[in-house]
């Protein structure tokens, strides 16, 4: 295919030519948003104790990595971490859990915390893994407008991360998110062993899913995991995938979430001018973020504004 042989010709970028890529990545983006950053938060809302082999995962059963652990939430205490994000500029606020799958009782109290919550400003995502068709509509009809399922990384590469479940399968969820009527945020995990060739292999396959924003994760190496000694990304590297991201997607919301800090270093607010158009702030599943009002602060010092909720 034509577009593939440019965008492989694009991920080979050096690294003194980067910043010239993101020139061009940032035009798409400030055409496609104008200044307006998108930006999102999560709740742990059932930690630890996954069935998954996920090599890089610090909730992974088949790891020994001392995290906190504990069921899912109850009701009272989604609902409140919901109402907690009324006062914020967050638009969208995902509860996300651990494990293969969420059972559909777990689904229902979801659905009832969520529900509670709709005459909220913001809008709210799910992230529950592998369910059963009949759960998206539950979801869907509780107010949950999107569900989060990352493909992690390349078909290529997926067999080395994880054992326990198929890149079919996560492929069958987003297809049965989107089937509910529910819009899809799906991306990846890089620095874990991939090629550049497979980086662009996970877009393509991104592209062809049609989903309609791709969070952007970074390893932060969690001791105990198989991955704990995997050398983090350089800030470069980081900032070529995002642009390669948002030359491949063009309008699609492009979030950098997990690893940003640690893999960017002082160049994470960069991340905007390589075609991010969001953030994810705060803490992130087991491990800690930038907080908000620092986020706030850096966004503001870059000309943008917070896209408020809606």
């Amino acid at each position: 295919m034509f577009h593939r042989e440019i965008w492989l010709e694009l991920a080979h970028t050096p690294d003194e030519d980067i910043f010239q890529l993101m020139a061009g990545a940032d035009l798409i983006r400030r055409n496609r948003f104008k200044p307006g950053v998108h930006l999102c938060a999560i709740n742990n809302a059932k930690s630890g104790k996954c069935s998954e082999d996920c090599r890089f995962c610090a909730q992974s059963n088949a790891h020994d990595t001392k995290i906190e652990t504990y069921p899912l939430k109850n009701e009272n205490t989604l609902f409140q971490s919901l109402e907690a994000m009324v006062p914020t500029p967050v638009h969208r606020y995902s509860l996300v859990t651990s494990g293969k799958g969420l059972n559909s009782e777990g689904v229902n109290r979801i659905a009832r915390a969520v529900s509670l919550a709709a005459e909220f400003p913001q809008q709210y995502c799910a992230s529950l893994g592998i369910l059963a068709e009949t759960d998206f509509q539950t979801l869907k009809s509780a107010g949950v407008s999107r569900y989060h399922h990352n493909m992690e990384t390349s078909r290529s590469n997926f067999h080395r991360i994880c054992t326990t479940h198929t890149y079919e399968q996560r492929i069958r969820t987003i297809r049965n998110a989107k089937k509910a009527g529910m819009s899809v945020c799906s991306g990846g995990i890089f620095g874990i062993g991939e090629t550049v060739d497979q980086v662009v292999e996970m877009a393509m396959d991104l592209r062809e899913l049609d989903v309609d924003a791709l969070p952007l994760n970074f390893l932060t190496p969690v001791g105990g995991t198989p991955l704990a000694d995997q050398e983090l990304l350089s800030p470069l590297a980081c900032l070529k995938i995002i642009a390669l991201f948002r030359y491949m997607l063009p309008e699609k919301e492009i979030i950098i979430c997990g690893g940003r800090l640690n893999n960017l270093k002082e160049l994470h607010p960069l991340v905007f001018f390589a075609g991010a158009s969001g953030i994810m702030t705060g803490s992130y599943l087991t491990t800690s973020g930038n907080q908000m009002d620092m986020d706030l602060k850096m966004i503001s010092r870059l000309g943008l504004k917070v896209r408020p909720p809606s």
